[in-house]
């Protein structure tokens, strides 16, 4: 166990010791915990081993209490998995395994969003971030002597087949072309949406109005909005700015020549913190349990947005770049070739030209030496967020959508696909690439990957009982069981392939488990899979990868056999 920050292993008795000294010295207001089940935990212990004196409370006669047993829910066609949930008396939890907004910022992100919503620690820490929004919503209400709606009542407007057809839209994109793109240059919309709606004044209680009934505000759509100021913006603005003021601060600080890491820390948790809520501001217009929802607003927004990136297109382009792709509220944007250098406008004031237009700022997001956007799988079409680039004067890269990104993919799959990144850097050769792969292949058969670096993690998604085919989890699972380990639905589990031609459970190993053996040849496939997301932007598929490394071992094996006969 860590308490504190230090590790310790003892007794049950020295353990309660440990914790019940940490409490003493520290008397903390918040206790972070990595799974709340800790809590039942150290007083059972306490219980068994006779320690009458041990409490996590700071009230006498309660030590804890159980607020919520264990859940498993669904959102968006993803199973989740929501763990009990527990209170101390005069202490605030942090579940870790239970917590957006503590894992995605920190306390002080928490915190901000605390002044703000008005909800407890403990209940922002596990709160969703529509939950969280709402409550901001509702303190707006409060400050206006506006009712708040027990449910969401605001129905859909009526609307003529046509205008349900042009408003069922989400944002522009512009289908990445396919290939490695050199010197390319990203661009950004500051907080799009959320800037769309405050300076568009798009809010629930403004938008189709009956008192401008005759305007056509939004565009491709005829709606009116009112002139009378949105109680949305009065939601929003203040964190836009907010934001704005807190990263301006950042700015400063690294400009330092002694930063101060714990300020920057404080800086990022609050700018992160809001970031979420400004990302889901848009989204939750379409909610349709939302309290302050409307679907018409959700509508609207989108057409602006794409109003807005189709100028931004029209202008760059004019100006003598060439746009590589484009999704929402990002565009990627090379030099054209059919353009001299002198007559290209220069990038930065193309943007500001832009910012001055559309009324929300076009800021420069990366410069990349190249970037390559990936194929769909079995089609030549790009997928849409599917790329990888080399950031300029930086050794890093800039990786969505392929395995290295994916939370599901083994560690030695993930270092093997950035080496190959860096060979292609250096190189460009397809070659070198699959000279990476070739040695990583060799040791995978060899046998001296350790089989930590072959884990895999998965969700599982339903009980036991409901999977039909003998999955890897479902093998997984078995094993769990046999064991009398309890993995609920949205849960992850963790395991090696040892062997994907059994159906049973010994089909996998359990992380946890002694493991004498792996299946290189499963672990192979999936690394040339990776492979081909480096090269498939350079017209290499799984095929052309195989013949290539099987052209290279055939060489080897006739050299071997000449040797064997002298």
């Amino acid at each position: 166990m860590s308490i504190a920050g230090d590790t310790v292993t003892a007794s049950p008795t020295d353990l309660l010791t440990a914790v019940q000294g940490a409490l003493d010295a520290h008397d903390p207001d918040v206790l972070v915990c990595s799974t709340s089940e800790i809590i039942p935990t150290l007083h059972e212990m306490a219980t068994d081993a006779g320690v009458d004196d041990f409490s996590l409370s700071r009230w006498p006669d309660v030590d804890y209490q159980q607020l919520a047993s264990r859940s498993t829910y669904s959102s968006y066609g993803r199973v989740g998995h929501s763990p009990a949930r527990y209170n101390v008396p005069g202490r605030a939890i942090i579940d870790e395994s239970n917590t957006f907004f503590y894992a995605e910022t920190n306390l002080d992100g928490v915190l901000d969003l605390v002044s703000r919503s008005k909800k407890p620690v403990q209940e922002l820490a596990w709160a969703s971030i529509g939950n969280v929004l709402t409550a901001i919503q509702i303190c707006e209400a409060h400050d206006r002597g506006v009712l708040v709606p027990w449910n969401s009542w605001r129905h859909e407007f009526f609307k003529p087949m046509g205008t349900l057809h042009d408003a069922d839209r989400g944002g522009f994109i512009f289908a990445p072309e396919v290939g490695l793109h050199e010197n390319v240059h990203e661009l950004d919309f500051s907080s799009l949406y959320p800037n769309i709606i405050c300076t568009r004044n798009v809010s629930p209680d403004v938008i189709r109005c009956d008192c401008h009934s005759d305007r056509d505000d939004v565009p491709g759509l005829g709606y009116s909005i009112c002139d009378d100021r949105g109680y949305l913006v009065d939601v929003l603005q203040p964190i836009i700015d907010a934001r704005d003021e807190i990263k301006a601060a950042i700015r400063r600080e690294e400009e330092r020549d002694d930063p101060d890491e714990d300020r920057l820390a404080e800086l990022e948790g609050r700018s992160g913190a809001l970031k979420w809520i400004l990302v889901a501001c848009f989204g939750y217009q379409g909610f349709s349990n939302a309290k302050f929802g409307r679907i018409e607003c959700h509508e609207a927004i989108n057409a602006y947005a794409r109003e807005i990136l189709l100028t931004a297109k029209q202008q760059l382009e004019a100006g003598g770049w060439r746009v590589v792709h484009g999704i929402v509220d990002s565009i990627w944007v090379t030099s054209d070739p059919d353009v001299d250098d002198e007559n290209r406008e220069d990038l930065e004031t193309l943007a500001t030209a832009i910012t001055e237009e559309v009324e929300i700022r076009l800021e420069h997001e990366g410069h990349y030496d190249w970037v390559a956007f990936v194929p769909q799988r079995e089609s030549d079409a790009g997928a849409l967020t599917k790329f990888f680039g080399k950031v300029a004067g930086d050794d890093g890269f800039k990786i969505r959508g392929i395995e290295a990104r994916q939370r599901s993919t083994p560690p030695l799959i993930k270092d093997v696909q950035r080496d190959c990144l860096d060979r292609l850097d250096a190189t460009r050769s397809p070659d070198a690439v699959l000279d990476c792969l070739q040695n990583a292949i060799k040791r995978l058969h060899a046998g001296t990957v350790p089989v930590e670096q072959l884990v895999k993690r998965n969700r599982v998604s339903k009980p036991l009982e409901g999977y039909t085919q003998n999955t890897q989890n479902v093998a997984a699972l078995k094993r769990a069981r046999e064991q009398d380990l309890a993995v609920h639905p949205g849960q992850d589990i963790e395991y090696v392939v040892v062997d994907d031609e059994k159906n049973s459970r010994e089909r996998v190993a359990l992380a946890h488990e002694e493991i004498e053996s792996y299946d290189a040849s499963y672990y192979e496939t999936q690394l040339v899979r990776a492979i081909e997301s480096v090269l498939a932007p350079l017209g290499w598929d799984r095929r052309e990868i195989r013949r290539e490394l099987a052209e290279t071992q055939i060489p080897k094996l006739t050299a071997f056999a000449n040797a064997t006969r002298s």
